[in-house]
């Protein structure tokens, strides 16, 4: 079953995101808003990257173009979210997908199975 690697500071949308994956089939790992995400990437080998623009004190922008200079995973799916639509700024930076909060779960499901 696919991995997806959760990176969220909204402890709501954490558990409603792992009860929908779950319920999915998806292998779900929830990291918390402050912990090493590129060292979780590396220890977790994700299929996915799921992961908030905004995390408290760390910027998923940065950590998203961090990962994909590695080249392990530069292949990794990264879906972006955001309360703001930051597409473009998101895109650059190396997330294969963007979606506005909120957003549906069939539209995060669509995504996924791209």
């Amino acid at each position: 079953m696919p991995k997806i690697l959760v990176a969220e500071d909204d402890h709501t949308m954490v558990s409603l995101l792992k009860t929908l994956l779950k319920m999915e089939g998806f292998d779900v790992v929830d990291l918390d808003a402050h912990a090493d995400i590129p060292a979780a990437v590396v220890r977790e080998h994700p299929d996915v990257l799921l992961i908030d623009v905004n995390l408290g004190k760390q910027k998923g922008t940065e950590i998203v173009s961090l990962i994909r200079k590695n080249p392990e995973f530069s292949q990794m799916n990264i879906v972006m979210t955001s309360g703001l639509n930051l597409r473009d700024e998101c895109m650059k930076r190396g997330a294969n997908h963007f979606l506005l909060k909120p957003f549906m779960p069939d539209d995060l499901l669509k995504v996924l199975k791209t």
